[in-house]
């Protein structure tokens, strides 16, 4: 069966080189040169590490759960969740939630220049189920609390200051985060099978103890616009945030979120869908939904979380569905990137690239073993797109 991949979106007046270049609209489909093969090509044999790549690319293990860091004497956490890189002189640190409750928290994991690691350490402790979070632009990481009434908190990824609770982004069963440098707005996704999609307007720009918390309002539909509106009180209690404005859309399980050039990207895990709002015109459409895959067989199952390299493509990883993290070209080609094998009861988690761009790092939260202590943390290096 000829595998097809569903191309929507509408990006505007962006390069292909600039991240989410002009999408084609409406029902418009086009196949890989082979199937199931993206512009990296189809997937190779499992290598040592249990891990399907194009030609060109390798694998490694930096780091498994309950087990030291090599090089190290920093013991890895639990369930490693969403991630994110950070440049540190002529190397980075890529930080990663720990989605355990209670405990969770968050690690980090340094680099030099050469990619040998240098240091890891804890950067956040007495936190419940970190899930996903988002970097901001003043280069702290946001770990969001995936329970009812969690708060996100800001870490240090150096780990020199000591994290912040930040009660004014609104109490929810926080996803991800993803900060708009250009609206000074950070986009917040709820996990709820009604959820909500809500962005966060500090007082001040780089201070996130205060602000305001908005919810989107649009029509039930795929597509359309959108506004925003007050959340009259954060604290969700004793009414759910999602709950307090009439006619907020709802989302059925918001997971990852990122944004680049006027856009932000969110997936929903319940219906499988990639989410595009077009923040320059307030409109809102589907990037991505299997369910309109011709043929069937959708290259993208169990969408989670999700980042975008330099060169204009989205990485998103699945929970479940074929371990895949499968990527979404500027011209609408959607096929599996890599494919973890012999860790079905697994899910990816934490893409994330590094400053140069061309190491990507991401963890099986319950690896071989199925359960939390089971996490293994990976480094992808090869030729990728920049």
């Amino acid at each position: 069966m000829e595998r097809r991949t569903f191309l929507r979106g509408a990006v505007v007046g962006t390069s292909a080189a600039a991240f989410g270049g002009t999408l084609m609209r409406g029902a418009a489909y086009a196949a890989p040169a082979q199937p199931g093969a993206g512009p990296y090509g189809a997937l190779g044999a499992a290598d040592a590490n249990g891990i399907m790549l194009p030609a060109g690319f390798t694998s490694r293990v930096i780091a498994r759960s309950g087990q030291t860091v090599p090089g190290t004497s920093y013991t890895w956490h639990n369930a490693p969740d969403g991630g994110a890189c950070y440049a540190d002189g002529t190397g980075w640190i890529y930080v990663s939630n720990s989605e355990v409750n209670p405990s969770g928290g968050a690690g980090a994991v340094r680099f030099d220049s050469s990619g040998s690691i240098t240091s890891a350490y804890r950067i956040l402790s007495g936190t419940r189920q970190n899930c996903a979070g988002g970097k901001t632009p003043w280069n702290t990481w946001l770990s969001c609390e995936e329970v009812s009434l969690g708060y996100v908190y800001e870490a240090d990824p150096w780990g020199v200051n000591a994290a912040v609770q930040r009660p004014a982004m609104g109490r929810f069963k926080h996803e991800a985060a993803a900060a708009d440098p250009v609206r000074r707005a950070v986009y917040l996704t709820e996990d709820e099978s009604d959820g909500c999609f809500y962005r966060f307007l500090p007082a001040t720009w780089g201070n996130l103890s205060s602000g305001t918390l908005q919810v989107l309002k649009a029509g039930s539909g795929t597509s359309g616009s959108f506004t925003w509106q007050n959340v009259p009180d954060p604290d969700g209690s004793p009414t759910a945030t999602r709950n307090q404005v009439s006619g907020a859309k709802r989302f059925n399980g918001g997971e990852g979120c990122h944004y680049a050039n006027d856009t932000v990207w969110f997936t929903t895990k319940g219906d499988n869908r990639v989410w595009q709002l077009n923040l320059s015109s307030n409109t809102y459409e589907l990037a991505y939904d299997d369910s309109l895959v011709v043929g069937g067989g959708a290259p993208l199952t169990g969408v989670d979380n999700v980042t975008g390299s330099s060169f204009g493509d989205l990485y998103v990883a699945e929970d479940g569905g074929s371990m895949e993290i499968c990527v979404i070209t500027p011209d609408d080609v959607v096929a599996p990137f890599l494919r973890i094998t012999g860790q079905s009861s697994s899910e990816i988690c934490g893409p994330a690239f590094s400053p140069a761009g061309n190491r990507l790092y991401f963890s099986s939260q319950r690896g071989t073993t199925g359960s939390s202590s089971g996490g293994i943390t990976y480094e992808v290096t090869g030729p990728f797109r920049t």
